[in-house]
């Protein structure tokens, strides 16, 4: 029997098998793929940054020798694959694919998302100044791919970013093409997943931070961002992790509690629909609230889904949702906010969360309404 934070009640399908919808919309035959080099044709990309900083992306294969895989013992030491996004100086290459076509078609069903291209060009060159760094936990079922637009947001805002999938916890595709399977989708321990992504994610943070890294980071300015399950991991990860400076959760149900005495630093809470006085849309953050000690923030997204601050509102919009989506399923995961809105507030306030706690500079964003973005209400 699944434990009690893994039962399949309204939450959680909402708030964490969140995939399970998309893998079934995409699993028909979906729109043709865009091929990046089709003559007379323009490629389909992912949403343009907030600035024009040149970007660079990074691909890493690493191998924690500290620890078995918790999910796989059988498979050796747990595996990690990265992707990092990063200011760049000018480099005249082409810009990376958002996907290969066979994660793609593993992850969907469609080779959709492989002539897809992004804003970053494979291995560029750093720019030679240490950044803040921002960890990116995805939500479970769901590859670290789709936070490449949040990724390449920040990137173009200053940040060094880093975006880890959790092997076994989604198809995962490794150097040589080899794709690993989820192997818990059935039957996930919740509160096991949150634990051993905080593992994952500090031993990231041991590399990206210690000799021989692939960034240059400032170990001093560092913030774990997170969707659905990811969210909570970001959560747990700081409070384990004093290198953790500030925490996002998006949408995500906490599962593992902070400690009665308080988690004494900054936490953003960026949902879709909690503001409903009901118990699955507020019970979770609100007995969670009081053990957030530090600074904080509550803001929700009436008119946004599970779905909303991740890459799939924007492919959505450019693929078109198929009608093999259980109709019960569309208002939760995607309401009613286009992808271009969905990508932009996503950014906006995310930024301005990192930017008053790593940087130093407050945002009205994160203090009042916003008539820039009258979508996002201010809880608490």
């Amino acid at each position: 029997m699944l434990r009690r934070a893994s039962l399949p009640h309204r939450k959680t399908s909402r708030r964490s098998f969140v995939a399970a919808a998309l893998l079934l919309a995409f699993a028909a035959p979906a729109a043709p793929a865009v091929a990046a080099d089709s003559p007379g044709r323009s490629a389909v990309e992912t949403p343009a940054p907030t600035t024009r900083q040149p970007l660079g992306t990074k691909t890493l294969h690493l191998v924690d020798t500290s620890r078995p895989d918790p999910w796989k013992p059988s498979a050796g030491h747990r595996e990690l694959m990265v992707s990092l996004w990063y200011p760049a100086l000018p480099s005249r290459a082409g810009r990376a694919p958002y996907m290969s076509a066979a994660l793609s078609k593993a992850m969907l069903g469609s080779d959709v998302l492989s002539g897809v291209r992004t804003h970053a060009v494979a291995g560029a060159r750093p720019a030679p100044v240490a950044r803040p760094l921002v960890v990116l936990s995805p939500g479970f079922q769901m590859s670290r791919l789709t936070l490449t637009a949040l990724g390449e947001d920040l990137a173009s805002r200053g940040y060094a970013v880093a975006a880890l999938d959790h092997t076994y916890e989604a198809p995962v595709e490794f150097p040589g093409g080899r794709i690993e399977p989820c192997l818990i989708c059935e039957k996930p321990d919740l509160d096991a997943v949150v634990r051993n992504r905080a593992q994952d994610i500090r031993f990231l943070l041991d590399r990206l931070t210690g000799p021989g890294s692939e960034l240059r980071v400032d170990r001093h300015r560092i913030a774990v961002v997170g969707h659905s399950i990811g969210g909570a991991s970001a959560v747990e990860t700081m409070r384990e992790d004093p290198r953790v400076d500030a925490a996002v959760n998006l949408d995500g149900d906490f599962f593992l509690d902070p400690p009665a005495k308080g988690l004494n630093r900054p936490v953003l809470l960026l949902g879709a629909q909690r503001g409903r006085d009901t118990e699955d849309s507020r019970g979770d953050w609100e007995r969670n609230w009081s053990h957030l000690t530090g600074w904080k923030r509550w803001l929700d997204v009436p008119d946004g889904g599970h779905m909303t601050f991740t890459d799939v509102p924007w492919i959505v919009d450019r693929f078109g949702r198929p009608a093999q989506i259980p109709p019960e399923q569309v208002p939760g995961q995607f309401g009613t906010l286009g992808g271009a809105r969905a990508t932009a507030l996503t950014r906006a306030y995310v930024a301005a969360f990192l930017d008053r706690q790593l940087r130093g500079r407050p945002s009205p964003l994160l203090d009042r309404p916003s008539t820039a973005y009258p979508e996002v209400t201010i809880l608490k």
